[in-house]
């Protein structure tokens, strides 16, 4: 019942927000495509100045894993994982969410091959990469991009989020498919 819920109201949720967005801004007498090449031409200089920190957390994210560095952070912290429910596979792909989207996505595809997109893992991993940030990622290239050296309560908000967003995303999975 709820799932054909979600899925009749996903039907609709795109064509929706296209239609409702050009049509709002029609009314509100806004030029909709010269804003539309406004804002394309601004994320085009955007992406060209954070390109430097992308390579730069794209490069730490390498070395992290090639080290060996995350397979010994998955074992140190998986008996901890076990307590609330969390299956030692989709540990690792929520250390690797805060780090890099891309990153994440990878290890999701894996595992979704792997076990299923309807196992508990295949579900585990697709509401964790929905329900986190890659907080480290936004740190690096958005706050590099304009400037910002010191992030002070940024940091550690993020990673309190991605820690609720996880955690909570284990026990509603755990309740709604168990």
């Amino acid at each position: 019942m709820f799932i054909t819920i979600i899925d009749s109201i996903s039907k609709f949720a795109i064509p929706f927000i296209l239609l409702t967005i050009p049509a709002y801004g029609f009314f509100k007498k806004v030029k909709v495509y010269e804003a539309f090449t406004d804002g394309a031409k601004e994320g085009f200089y955007t992406a060209v100045r954070i390109i430097p920190y992308l390579v730069a957390m794209l490069v730490a994210i390498g070395i992290f894993r090639a080290s060996g560095a995350m397979d010994l952070l998955v074992n140190t912290v998986s008996p901890i994982t076990s307590l609330i429910g969390m299956p030692g596979e989709v540990l690792t792909m929520a250390i690797m969410r805060p780090l890099s989207g891309g990153g994440a996505q990878g290890i999701m595809s894996e595992l979704i091959t792997t076990h299923g997109a309807d196992s508990l893992i295949g579900r585990m991993v697709s509401v964790i990469h929905g329900s986190t940030e890659t907080t480290f990622y936004v740190l690096a290239v958005y706050f590099g991009a304009v400037a910002i050296k010191k992030t002070r309560h940024a940091l550690p908000a993020g990673l309190i989020a991605d820690v609720v967003g996880i955690i909570a995303a284990v026990i509603v999975v755990r309740i709604m498919f168990p």
